[in-house]
């Protein structure tokens, strides 16, 4: 059942010299461990301004966002998601948010199903093949 009374939950795809950032949650949300830069839509953010938020927020990188790549309700968490491309403007990545993240990595398109081993959103899954070097 989709949770209607929280708020949707914005995603950021940041890519960058053939990598794409991941960041490890300190509390799990269900299998969720590994995931994108995210966070609630702010009430009268759009999904691509919360990702840019977020970003910023969990890694202190400054990124723009590019394009939306989708929406639809999480399988494992039942909250509306969007994932939005976004290109790194400025900064280097660190956990800026001690207090809700562990760590956060720099991942290889072959790397990303050991930290996303169930698989990911398809428009997302589209967007790294096209955005990432993939090994033969």
């Amino acid at each position: 059942m989709p949770d209607e009374a929280r708020p949707g939950i914005s995603a950021a795809i940041v890519v960058q010299e053939g990598r794409v950032l991941m960041v490890r949650r300190r509390v799990k949300e269900g299998q969720l461990s590994w995931q994108f830069p995210a966070g609630e839509i702010e009430q009268g953010e759009t999904p691509e301004e919360a990702a840019v938020r977020e970003t910023q927020e969990e890694t202190g990188l400054t990124v723009k966002a590019v394009r939306l790549l989708g929406e639809r309700i999480h399988p494992k968490t039942g909250r509306l998601m969007s994932y939005t491309a976004c290109e790194v403007v400025s900064g280097t990545a660190y956990v800026a948010d001690a207090e809700e993240l562990d760590e956060l990595a720099w991942c290889s398109h072959a790397e990303i199903p050991q930290y996303v081993p169930y698989g990911l959103y398809e428009p997302v899954q589209k967007h790294l093949d096209d955005a990432m070097p993939q090994s033969p």
